[in-house]
C-alpha cells in the first residue's frame, strides 16, 4: 500500500470515530432528559397561605396550578387564620384567596389592614355564616335550639378556635342563652360528625357557611337569626401583601379579574369530595373550565 492510500485510510478511520463519538454523546443526552428544555423562563416565587377550608383548599390549590403553569414556583401553607394573617401582614405570605369580609375576619382586617391590599371580591354570590341543621329537624330558628337541647346534646358541632364563624357562634350561643357548648375542632371533624348524625337521621347543629360542598351533598337549612348574631351576607376577598403588587404586577392583575359563581366553586369542590387529590382536581377543572381561566388570564 502506498503512502497516500494509507494516509488516506488513516483519514477515513479517525472520522468514523470521531462520527461514532458525537453521536453517542448526542444519543446519551436525549436519553437523560437534559436536553434543551421547552419550558418558558422560571419566574418568581409565590407564597400563598389558606386555612382548612373547603373553598380555600379548592382556589389555593387551582391557583397553584395556574400560576404554574405560568412559569411561577407556588408554595402552599396551611396555617390557622391568626397565623396567617401574622404572616401575611409580615411579607412571609403573599397572598390569601378567602378571607371572609365583613364580618368573619373583620378582627384580623381591623388590625392588619395597612400592611395589606384588597383585591376585590371573587365568588360572585352572597356569601354567609350561620347554624346549619339537616333539613328533618323540625325547628327553624337559633331561637328554638334550648328547648330541644337534648336532641342536640347541648353541642353546637364547630371547627378550628380562630375561625370569625366561632366567635359568631360562641355570641350567637349568649345572646340567645342557649347553654350550649361550641364544640372547637376542625372543618374535617365537623363534616364527619354531620355525616354520621345524618345517616342516623339525628339532629346536629353545625357551624356551616355558603359556599360549601355540604349544601350538595346534604340537605340542610341554615336556622333564622333573629337578633343578627350572625350579620349579615358577607364577600370572599383575595388578599395580598401591601408589596405583592410590586413585585408581580401580572399575578395581581390576573388575581384582580379572579370570579367564580356558586356552580363553578360547587364544581371544583365536589371533584375533591369525590376523591381526588385537590391538585388534581384543579387541573381537571382547568381543562374542563378553559375559557373561564383564560378571562382571568387575559
Amino acid at each position: 500500500m502506498t503512502n497516500m492510500r494509507k494516509r488516506g485510510w488513516q483519514k477515513f478511520i479517525v472520522f468514523a470515530l470521531v462520527a461514532v463519538l458525537v453521536l453517542g454523546l448526542t444519543a446519551g443526552c436525549a436519553g437523560s432528559g437534559q436536553g434543551p428544555t421547552t419550558q418558558g423562563e422560571k419566574k418568581g416565587s409565590i407564597n400563598i397561605g389558606y386555612v382548612n377550608w373547603a373553598e380555600c383548599i379548592a382556589v389555593s390549590n387551582l391557583w397553584k396550578v395556574i400560576l404554574e403553569d405560568q412559569g411561577y414556583e407556588v408554595n402552599l401553607t396551611q396555617l390557622d387564620v391568626a397565623p396567617l394573617f401574622t404572616g401575611l401582614s409580615k411579607g412571609d405570605l403573599d397572598l390569601f384567596l378567602d378571607a371572609w369580609l365583613p364580618i368573619t375576619h373583620e378582627s384580623y382586617w381591623t388590625e392588619y389592614k395597612g400592611s395589606l391590599e384588597d383585591y376585590g371580591i371573587w365568588y360572585q354570590e352572597q356569601a354567609r355564616i350561620g347554624i346549619t341543621v339537616p333539613a328533618y329537624v323540625t325547628i327553624n330558628s337559633i331561637e328554638q335550639l334550648k328547648g330541644e337541647a337534648e336532641k342536640f346534646n347541648n353541642q353546637i358541632i364547630g371547627i378550628d378556635p380562630g375561625a370569625g364563624i366561632m366567635k359568631a357562634a360562641a355570641r350567637a350561643n349568649e345572646s340567645y342563652g342557649l347553654g350550649f357548648d361550641v364544640v372547637q375542632g376542625s372543618e374535617m371533624a365537623m363534616m364527619a360528625a354531620l355525616e354520621k348524625a345524618y345517616a342516623k337521621k339525628e339532629w346536629i347543629a353545625i357551624t356551616g357557611w355558603s359556599p360549601h360542598w355540604m349544601f350538595a351533598k346534604y340537605d340542610l337549612k341554615y336556622l333564622d337569626d333573629p337578633q343578627g348574631a350572625f350579620g349579615e351576607a358577607e364577600e370572599l376577598h383575595v388578599l395580598a401583601h401591601k408589596d405583592f403588587s410590586t413585585k408581580e404586577p401580572d399575578v395581581a392583575a390576573m388575581l384582580k379579574k379572579f370570579k367564580m359563581s356558586d356552580a363553578q366553586i360547587g364544581s371544583l369542590e365536589a371533584l375533591i369530595t369525590e376523591g381526588m387529590e385537590p391538585i388534581d382536581a384543579a387541573k381537571q377543572w382547568i381543562n374542563d373550565n378553559q375559557d373561564a381561566v383564560n378571562s382571568w388570564l387575559n
